[in-house]
């Protein structure tokens, strides 16, 4: 489903990934993990089409078709969807009058509101949101567990066959984690040629959503891949070793 071939990245002149290449099959869960600050957040922006990140030079292959240059729009469109860390505040913007709207532009035609309301509800159901927030400016004033909670109502709502959740764990309590990551598996299940990346440095939402994959990354490069076990073992030893393994591959 998605291929990344020798990917080079900069944000402000600085690399950011470096090399870096990575392979997910149609219904597969990866996982990208690593310590704070070795490019885990910048690959999701990447492969979504952040304008701040500078791809100089190899391609991300989205389904036989190369997405390099492409627009965030397009991207999503096309079934790609990114749950962000750090979701957008926007005053002024209904959140109703924003799902709506994206579903529609998916669509390609006007979602009528009486099975806009259908959906939406059954969804928020699911997910133990307030009925309220559908309402409200887009995240304005909500806690850091009812942003992550609206983020997978956006992603149950679009349909999306390819998702990103970058720190989907960052700022939720025991209780959040378990029901939007239960979501997610719900969605996994229910769409099995659904592939999920996820991007964390803890290892607690993978007793929910259990990878195929885990790769580590660090210097902007992945420096080992194995299986769930090797999550646990990173929660035992911690990242040090593969600090050092990642200055012998640069020659540092």
């Amino acid at each position: 489903m998605l291929s990344i071939k020798k990917l080079n990245v900069k944000v402000e002149n600085k690399e950011v990934l470096k090399n870096f290449n990575l392979d997910i099959e149609d219904g597969s869960i990866h996982v990208i993990m690593g310590p704070n600050g070795v490019g885990k957040s910048t690959l999701s922006r990447v492969i979504m089409g952040d304008n701040n990140y500078k791809v100089t030079s190899g391609n991300i292959i989205f389904n036989d078709e190369d997405i390099t240059k492409l627009s965030t729009d397009v991207r999503s469109r096309m079934g790609i969807f990114l749950v962000m860390q750090y979701p957008l505040e926007i005053d002024g913007v209904s959140n109703q009058d924003f799902l709506r709207t994206a579903m529609s532009s998916h669509l390609g035609k006007q979602v009528g509101l009486y099975d806009f309301i259908k959906k939406c509800e059954m969804a928020s159901d699911e997910l133990k949101m307030d009925k309220n927030l559908i309402h409200r400016s887009l995240n304005v004033g909500f806690s850091g567990g009812e942003k992550k909670k609206n983020e997978v109502l956006q992603l149950k709502l679009l349909h999306p066959s390819f998702i990103i959740l970058d720190e989907l764990d960052s700022g939720l309590d025991v209780d959040s984690l378990k029901i939007v990551a239960k979501n997610i598996a719900n969605y996994k299940k229910e769409n099995p040629n659904t592939s999920i990346l996820i991007i964390t440095h803890l290892s607690k939402i993978l007793d929910y959503i259990k990878p195929d994959y885990v790769h580590v990354v660090t210097n902007g490069t992945i420096v080992d891949t194995g299986d769930y076990r090797l999550s646990e073992e990173i929660e035992k030893e911690g990242y040090n070793k593969y600090l050092d393994k990642a200055k012998e591959i640069s020659g540092e």
